[in-house]
Order: C-alpha cells, then structure tokens, then sequence
C-alpha cells in the first residue's frame, strides 16, 4: 500500500474498483488544518476526467499497467487481432477497447497496448500516422472559400480536411489525437 505522499504524475490508481491516471496533482498545506492532495483523474476506460481531494497520508491502491509493443494484424468481425512484438503471442481486442484508433489503424501499424490483469484497457497509436487518399476532387486554383482545404477520404475510411495542392494517392501524415493533416509523409 501507498499514500498520498507517493503520488506522481501518470500513475494509475483504483479508486473504488475503477483506475484512474493522475493527470496532475498538488499537496496543499493550508494555513489552519490539515494537508491534503488536490489531483486531477483520467478514466483508463472513459477518459472522463475529475477532480479528486485526498487527506494527506492516506493510503491509496497504485495499480501496474503493463504496456505492450504489440502490432495490429488483421481485423475478425468486430474485433482487432495484435501480435505481441517479443513474445508472438496474438491477442484479439474487440471494437471498443480500440475505439477512435480504428480510424487510424492499417495491418501492420504498431501500437502500444495498456494491460491490466491480462485485459486490455486501451491502444496508443503514433501521434502521427501516414496514411494514403482514396479520393478527393481536384484542387481549383483561387478557391479560397473553404480556407484553402478540401475534403479527402483516406484508405482507412476517414474523411480528413486537406490543402487543395493534395492529390489523390498521395500518402499524408494524419494526427491521431484529432484527425487533422500534419504534412506530406515523407
């Protein structure tokens, strides 16, 4: 068992049978009465965040996120088949655990995966990922109405905002946090 005093930034608590990232926190000495930790908590599953106050000592259950390099296959059904990059073992994670990086994800593109007691809680991808377009309408020159961006749909099924200079079967670098184009993949 822990206490508040080895809290840290980016571990990971259970708090009440959930886990919870602690986003930031700060111990607080008041003048008059007790200290105590003010912190910020992230869902492992939700995401949704919250603030929290603890006491000062008081004992807290730190949990151990193990953290796999493992590489995405092939998709079954509903569900994502990854292969361990050490060990070769494959492991089947179901739409939900992937969620928004299915925009993102092509067979073989390396992931980090976030395991607790042998689940899978969620997948890191790449900040940014190179992916190609599908489709898109030929830029016209002095369209400036739209900002200088068009649609594109890319090779996974997203449809991003690109500039008007982009061409169909270019490869473009997509952030993965918010869908946007970072540049031309090199």
């Amino acid at each position: 068992m822990a206490t508040t005093a080895d809290m840290k930034n980016g571990i990971t608590l259970d708090i009440e049978g959930q886990l919870w990232n602690v986003v930031e926190f700060q111990h607080v000495k008041p003048g008059k009465g007790p200290a105590f930790v003010r912190t910020k908590l992230k869902s492992v599953l939700t995401g949704k965040v919250i603030d929290r106050t603890f006491n000062s000592g008081v004992k807290i259950d730190i949990e151990i996120l193990e953290k796999r390099d493992m590489q995405f296959l092939y998709k079954e059904g509903e569900d994502f088949v990854f292969m361990d990059a050490k060990t070769f073992d494959q492991m089947t994670i179901s739409m939900a655990t992937v969620g928004e990086m299915a925009n993102y994800m092509l067979e073989n593109t390396d992931a980090v995966v976030a395991v607790h007691d042998g689940n899978p809680l969620y997948i890191e991808l790449a900040a940014a990922v190179p992916l190609r377009i599908t489709y898109t309408e030929p830029g016209i020159q002095g369209d400036r109405s739209s900002g200088g961006t068009k649609p594109a749909t890319v090779e996974t099924g997203i449809e991003i905002q690109v500039p008007l200079f982009i061409k169909q079967d270019e490869i473009v670098m997509v952030d993965t946090r918010d869908g946007s184009y970072q540049g031309r993949a090199n």
